[in-house]
């Protein structure tokens, strides 16, 4: 098998390539990873300019070898490029895993919405350097792109199809064409740097989207790193999201185990 790593948002560490490399020689001597010269590129925020970040995903999405595209870490400017790569994505495209989150949810999305592959929301060859983790969270990654390995997964998965997302991005996608038809499905959200008040204005929002009436029902992932209210908000995340979802007229399902930290689970979109 043979992986490919492009980063469509900001730049990662030189670290992070040996450092992915070696664990798969040791756990996963069959998979051939690639790591993108764009990965290390610097142009502003950005892992080079919106054209070039573009040609990237484009050369290796578009190429036969390679039969998955991890994508390198999140950050911002993955929905910069999405009008341009979406219309170029040729058959080799087509049968390929997408894996990423975060910012990624631009192009999961934008996949799953044109059934282009096979996305899913998990972590990313940068978190190998977390440490607190020992990097458990790459090798869930790397056991369900190279031996379709189910022990990473999501917990709650039951058969029906899901999908996950970051809740900024799920929010930007709201009202756009590039957010799929999630009728039926099971929607995990996460969210993290974010005050509460956001958190709440966005599930407001999420909960008037009329894109999104038909979905089965909403898991909660983790919030993390919760910006400080001053005064403080007067209601949890999960507080919140059973109030927004009584107003919704959808169902609550409890808790996922998706987030910005070091426990996320793979959430192929569809079903798994």
């Amino acid at each position: 098998m043979k992986i490919a790593v492009c980063a469509p948002a900001r730049p990662i560490d030189p670290v992070v390539e040996p450092r992915i490399k070696a664990l798969a020689a040791i756990t996963f001597p069959e998979v051939e990873i690639v790591f993108h010269p764009q990965c290390y590129l610097e142009e502003g925020h950005f892992a080079g300019s919106d054209a070039v970040r573009a040609a990237a995903f484009l050369e290796m999405a578009n190429d036969p070898a390679f039969d998955a595209i991890w994508f390198a870490r999140g950050g911002y400017g993955s929905n910069r490029i999405l009008h341009t790569v979406m219309p170029q994505l040729g058959p080799a495209a087509q049968h390929k895993h997408y894996l990423g989150y975060s910012d990624m949810g631009f192009l999961l999305g934008a996949l799953y919405a044109r059934r282009i592959g096979r996305p899913a929301h998990g972590p990313m060859p940068s978190e190998v350097s977390r440490k607190d983790d020992q990097a458990h969270d790459v090798m869930r990654s790397l056991g369900w792109l190279v031996r379709g390995d189910r022990s990473g997964l999501e917990p709650s998965l039951d058969g029906r199809p899901a999908a996950a997302f970051n809740l900024s991005i799920l929010s930007a996608l709201i009202g756009t064409h590039w957010l799929p038809d999630l009728t039926d499905h099971v929607l995990m959200i996460e969210e993290v740097s974010e005050p509460l008040y956001r958190v709440d204005r966005m599930l407001s929002q999420m909960a008037h989207a009329t894109q999104l009436k038909g979905i089965a029902g909403i898991r909660l992932g983790r919030v993390t790193d919760i910006q400080v209210n001053v005064p403080a908000f007067a209601e949890t995340p999960e507080q919140m999201i059973v109030r927004w979802c009584g107003e919704m007229g959808v169902a609550y399902l409890g808790r996922a185990d998706i987030a910005h930290d070091a426990q996320n689970k793979v959430v192929p979109f569809g079903v798994a």
